[in-house]
């Protein structure tokens, strides 16, 4: 189930929020620039589906997407727990960074969450199969899948490149692990 919670950054045991209600989800991260959506899409995948028909599947829903943000590609991420580099992949995403652009997820299949550091709060945000959301540009975050990682998504990007990080040095995310 989707969820969010909202801490102190100084608090990682205490959280200030906790809810699932994709409104109130919505609401309180539309305070900090981070747009959260249910989609309910008729489309019906497997996790073997081939990045290919993934994105053949969702195309409509992505062209306006992509419209509406000005983005110039999509992809297709997956990760689970078979794949030999889960492990340094995860390690890789848990370092805070920023990027120049929005980050836009949808998840297809799977969760995982994503956890904004804005003006001393941490916001960590439990996206599943059906989510779709977008951090602003030069937000700091990181992204958790646990370590037992299962999650597909679609990925949208205005710069032609793809996933840019730029690393803060920070080591929030070690006192913030997800739950």
């Amino acid at each position: 189930m989707s969820g969010l919670k909202i801490f102190n950054d100084a608090k990682p045991e205490a959280p200030i929020i906790t809810t699932t209600d994709a409104d109130v989800i919505a609401k309180e991260l539309s305070a900090i620039g981070v747009q959260f959506e249910r989609w309910h899409s008729p489309v019906t995948l497997t996790p073997e589906d081939s990045a290919e028909v993934i994105l053949e599947a969702y195309k409509p829903y992505l062209d306006e997407l992509m419209g509406a943000k000005g983005a110039g590609s999509a992809d297709v991420i997956k990760l689970t727990p078979e794949n030999p580099h889960a492990a340094t992949l995860r390690q890789k995403f848990l370092a805070e960074h920023i990027h120049t652009e929005d980050e836009i997820r949808f998840f297809v299949h799977g969760s995982g969450h994503f956890v904004m550091h804005v003006e001393g709060r941490v916001y960590d945000a439990h996206c599943e199969a059906g989510d779709l959301i977008s951090v602003p540009a030069n937000t700091r975050h990181w992204f958790d899948a646990g370590e037992t990682p299962f999650f597909t998504a679609l990925r949208v990007f205005t710069d032609t490149s793809g996933w840019v990080a730029h690393f803060t040095g920070d080591t929030i995310s070690e006192r913030f692990p997800v739950a």
